[in-house]
């Protein structure tokens, strides 16, 4: 797999798009939707507001595993199941800011190579 941190061409994002508020869809219903993202270069990833589907938890997606953009519907299609992202380790929000450690934990679950 191409490196789990970076928007996969088949995406289609357009660097420079704001992507907060956007609806995340996976592979088998609504998560919620985006609260923060980044595009920087190797690190970039989307926060998900989970709402009430997961009791407020926010989650960490690295952009990697986003399939499709649509900037229309304002909706993003990611290649995880609703019990993967359920799952997946805690959002930390002070961690997810540099820290190696944290990002190759969770490129871990998401089956990609670390940074």
């Amino acid at each position: 797999m191409e490196n789990i941190w970076a928007y996969q061409e088949a995406a289609a994002y357009q660097p420079g798009t704001d992507l907060t508020g956007f609806k995340v869809e996976a592979t088998d219903g609504s998560i919620g939707k985006v609260d923060k993202h980044s595009e920087e270069v190797s690190a970039s990833y989307i926060v998900v507001d989970t709402g009430p589907w997961i009791f407020g938890k926010s989650v960490l997606l690295p952009a990697g595993v986003l399939t499709r953009i649509d900037p229309v519907e304002k909706t993003i299609h990611v290649a995880c199941s609703k019990e993967q992202i359920k799952n997946s380790p805690e959002f930390d929000k002070e961690k997810h800011l540099g820290d190696p450690t944290y990002h190759e934990q969770i490129g871990g679950y998401y089956g990609g190579p670390h940074m």
